[in-house]
C-alpha cells in the first residue's frame, strides 16, 4: 500500500528535510506540500492524503486551526514542532505522533512505522465493516451487534461483555471503555467502535462520548442550560442538545432540573 503524504511547513528549509526523509521510504509518496494553514487545508481537502505533517507554529493560521478545520478521522495527523510543549496540544487535536526539529533518523522511522500500523489497522476495520454489509445486504437480515468485546492490554486480551458497559469516551485514535469497576484503553476509534454496538442499547450523547442507555440513572438539566446525564456509577457526562431526546433510557429515569 501507497502511503499518500502532505507536507506542511512555513520554512522552506524544514519541507525540503522532510520530503527526503520520506523519499527514503520506497511505499511513500509526497503529493502535496504547503506553507501555510490556508493553504494545507486547500492542499489536504483536494489531495486527500492517507498522513499529513504538520507544522505546529505558523504565522496566521497555525498547525492547530488546521486541524479543526480537516477530518482527522480519515487523515492521520503528525504534528512537527520545535518544542516539546506541543507534543500535549498535539495529542488533544488527535494527531496520531508529533516529530521534534531537528528531526532524528530512528524518531521519524518509529513515526513512520505508526503510520503504517494505523493504516492497516484502517483498512482492515474498514474491510470488515463492508464485507459485514455487503453480507447482511445478501442475506436481507441486520448485522449482528457485538456481545464481548477483546480488549488487548500488553501480552494479555481483557473480555469486556458490552452488558457491563457503561460509557465509552474518545482517547485520540483509541477509545477508553468504562465498566462500573474499570476502564480499558481500546485500539479502536469512536465511530468504529459505535458500528459494532447496538444502537438501541449504546448512544451517542456528544462527539467524544457514547453511554449505555440502561446505565442512566437520571437526566439532569444545569441552570446553565448544559445537559448532563448521570450514570449509576455517579459519573457526570455531558450531553449535546441535539441528541438529548434520543437518550430517555428503556426504564425512564428521573429527569431533573439543576439549581
Amino acid at each position: 500500500m501507497t502511503i499518500r503524504a502532505v507536507v506542511v511547513d512555513d520554512e522552506p528549509l524544514a519541507r525540503e528535510s522532510l520530503t527526503l526523509l520520506l523519499s527514503k521510504h520506497a511505499d511513500v509518496e509526497v503529493v502535496g506540500m504547503a506553507s501555510h494553514g490556508r493553504e494545507a487545508v486547500s492542499v489536504i481537502r483536494a489531495r486527500r492524503p492517507d498522513v499529513v505533517f504538520l507544522d505546529v507554529q505558523m504565522p496566521g493560521m497555525n498547525g492547530l486551526d488546521v486541524v479543526r478545520q480537516i477530518d482527522v478521522a480519515q487523515t492521520a495527523i503528525v504534528f512537527v514542532t520545535a518544542y516539546d510543549r506541543y507534543a500535549i496540544d498535539a495529542f488533544e487535536r488527535r494527531a496520531l505522533d508529533y516529530l521534534l526539529k531537528p528531526y532524528a533518523d530512528a524518531r521519524f522511522d518509529e513515526v513512520l512505522a505508526r503510520v503504517r500500523q494505523h493504516l492497516r489497522d484502517r483498512s482492515l476495520r474498514d474491510l470488515g465493516a463492508r464485507v459485514a454489509d455487503m453480507l447482511a445486504e445478501r442475506m436481507d437480515v441486520p448485522p449482528a451487534h457485538a456481545e464481548v468485546l477483546a480488549i488487548k492490554d500488553g501480552s494479555r486480551t481483557i473480555f469486556v461483555p458490552v452488558a457491563d458497559i457503561e460509557w465509552i469516551e474518545a482517547a485520540d485514535y483509541y477509545a477508553r471503555v468504562h465498566t462500573r469497576d474499570a476502564a480499558h484503553l481500546m485500539r479502536e476509534s469512536l465511530r468504529s467502535l459505535a458500528a459494532t454496538l447496538d444502537p438501541a442499547l449504546f448512544v451517542r450523547v456528544h462527539r467524544s462520548a457514547i453511554v449505555n442507555r440502561e446505565r442512566v440513572s437520571a437526566i439532569e438539566t444545569q441552570s446553565s442550560g448544559e445537559t448532563v446525564a448521570v450514570l449509576e456509577s455517579g459519573t457526570r457526562i455531558r450531553v449535546s442538545r441535539a441528541l438529548r431526546s434520543s437518550l430517555v433510557p428503556r426504564h425512564s429515569p428521573r429527569v431533573s432540573t439543576a439549581g
